[in-house]
């Protein structure tokens, strides 16, 4: 299976559907692979357990056409998977599932084969990956470094090229910072985007299950799959409309200060992203981020420890000598805060939220480190709750402000060790994250996690993302032009320069202020330039409203084919108007002038 080592989920795809082997041959083969007795895993499928799996699948109608087709992957062990024990990496807690969690039915119906259950920080608690009976997961470049937790086995898995994406939670980090320490994207969605019924809470009201991928399109593409309102979480929520997406030369807020602790390859590994983000044409204001450091103190340190301890409180208080005694002492904590302390937290959170929500908003997203430091097994070993505690820094505080956030692999330290960069915008603003993502792996693409392996380049989206309209502008709406200001103003987002098909023509139409052009299909004609512009939807009608007779948004047909909406003119109105299909656009028009 070496060949599919750090493949993508397009990968797997391409090479079901030109017939280099089937979903059976192809998990059969990687299941025997998996190293069984490994720190990563804490149970690994049977082959009978694998078999049931495949025998559903291919009885599906129409299987082949299922999103994640026979696609692998592994749920971190405070997930339920239908069958299998769930542990949360305590033995004595465990107990077998008798239904999948949303998310994994809602995988499964999509097509996807679950192969093992992956090991984590004992329910969920800590971000170093070493609290657990199971064994410490080494990170997947250098075993002397910690993966990050909790959710360090999904993390490593991919990493090391077994699956192309895996489930995690993220509560305070958990699926960012193992992101981080091992290459990968870690997508935190807005809470109650994924449903966590099925799901051994940590901290209930803050609980997300998160995804690690290669790269941004697969994360986007099983977000998609796992998302949408379930009745039975208490927590789930309707999204409302679609993500404002970032424009070209974005504004991030970054922090003003920032601790390192004595990591100064990470520090050097921040700068070097920098330079990359603004040779992008991204613009760096920094910020006072005291509000997200004081937000990320209450985490721990206020009464939300309590909510950890309610969610294993029976257990604890009967087998409180069988847990990791790092997390029993957090959990402990639980009875120094009363009734009143909760609501006095609770009213200090929304005030820092509020202020944290503001700073949002007056950027295009936050982007910080996604951890100040890399550990080592040994200084984890030597100091569990401060090292942890440092590696917090910058998400704690997300879920308790209410933001989406997407880490990303952000190259190197000078040591080879991945550094990891991670932006946070307000919640339901998931896709306008993961567009930019896209954007910045084209520009700084890194290798398939631990395995060296190159990933394919990041490819433009041929349709508009979800609740974006695709546009075509061919004149006064174009970059630069004077009425351009009417589609920035609805944050519509520039994609590509681009044709039309080659049997349009293009008039300057008389007596219009400012000039505009207008185009008409023809049975002959030429390819006309135009630019593509995504419109949010909510947005589209209000742009549409100002567009004058005998002007029109219609269909165009591109030149490679595909149709968009844009702008088409009355054929009565060019009479008497200027043929300037010669020029093959407005711009050669006006400068023609």
């Amino acid at each position: 299976m070496a060949q599919q080592s750090g493949w993508t989920i397009n990968e797997w795809r391409a090479a079901y559907l030109h017939g280099d082997f089937s979903p059976r041959s192809a998990l059969t083969e990687l299941h025997a692979a998996l190293p069984h007795q490994d720190p990563a895993f804490i149970y690994v499928l049977s082959t009978d357990e694998l078999n049931a799996q495949l025998d559903a699948l291919e009885a599906l109608p129409d299987a082949s056409t299922l999103p994640l087709y026979g696609i692998p992957y592994v749920v971190k062990d405070n997930i339920d998977v239908a069958g299998l024990p769930t542990t949360a990496a305590c033995a004595e807690y465990a107990y077998l599932a008798k239904a999948d969690a949303t998310c994994v039915a809602r995988l499964r119906a999509a097509g996807a084969v679950v192969l093992a259950k992956t090991n984590l920080d004992q329910f969920a608690t800590g971000l170093v990956g070493t609290r657990s009976p199971y064994g410490a997961v080494p990170n997947s470049f250098d075993a002397q470094y910690i993966s990050g937790g909790s959710s360090s086995g999904s993390s490593v898995s991919v990493a090391r090229g077994l699956v192309p994406f895996s489930l995690g939670t993220d509560t305070a980090g958990s699926g960012r910072v193992p992101a981080a320490f091992n290459n990968l994207v870690g997508l935190k969605p807005t809470r109650g985007r994924f449903s966590t019924t099925g799901v051994v809470p940590a901290c209930r009201s803050l609980d997300c299950v998160s995804i690690f991928a290669l790269n941004v399109e697969d994360a986007e593409l099983v977000a998609g799959v796992m998302e949408g309102f379930d009745a039975t979480d208490g927590y789930s929520r309707q999204a409302p409309a679609a993500a404002t997406l970032l424009p070209a030369k974005p504004r991030f807020g970054i922090p003003a200060s920032l601790p390192w602790f004595g990591d100064s390859q990470y520090a050097a590994a921040w700068d070097a992203s920098l330079a990359k983000l603004r040779e992008m044409g991204a613009e760096l204001v920094e910020l006072d981020y005291s509000p997200m450091q004081q937000l990320a103190e209450l985490l721990y340190g206020g009464p939300w420890v309590a909510e950890r301890y309610a969610a294993v409180a029976e257990f604890m208080d009967a087998h409180g000598e069988q847990m990791n005694p790092v997390v029993r002492g957090i959990l402990a904590q639980a009875g120094n805060f009363s009734a009143t302390d909760t609501y006095r937290a609770e009213y200090r959170r929304a005030d820092l939220a509020r202020s944290i929500q503001l700073l949002v908003a007056s950027v295009d997203a936050l982007l910080v480190p996604t951890t100040p430091r890399m550990p080592t097994l040994k200084e984890v070993e030597q100091d569990p709750v401060v090292v942890n505690s440092q590696l917090g820094t910058w998400t704690n505080f997300v879920n308790l402000a209410d933001c989406s956030a997407l880490a990303l692999p952000a190259g190197r330290r000078e040591d080879g060790l991945p550094f990891g960069i991670t932006l946070i915008g307000a919640a339901w603003q998931d896709r306008s994250l993961a567009e930019f993502g896209r954007r910045w792996e084209a520009f700084a693409p890194w290798s398939a996690g631990a395995t060296g392996r190159a990933l394919p380049a990041p490819q433009p989206d041929k349709q508009a993302p979800a609740g974006h309209v695709r546009l075509a502008v061919v004149g006064a709406h174009l970059s630069g032009m004077p009425l351009n200001v009417q589609l920035t103003e609805r944050h519509a987002r520039f994609v590509e320069s681009s044709f039309t098909a080659d049997n349009y023509r293009l008039y300057a139409l008389p007596n219009t202020t400012p000039p505009k052009p207008g185009l008409i299909r023809a049975s002959e004609g030429a390819a006309i330039a135009v630019e593509l512009w995504d419109v949010p939807v909510d947005l589209f009608g209000s742009f549409v409203a100002l567009v004058p007779a005998p002007l029109g948004i219609g269909t165009l047909t591109l030149q490679d084919g595909r149709e968009v909406k844009g702008f088409i003119c009355e054929g009565a109105a060019v009479e008497g108007a200027t043929d300037i299909t010669h020029l093959g656009g407005w711009r050669a028009y006006i400068a023609s002038r």
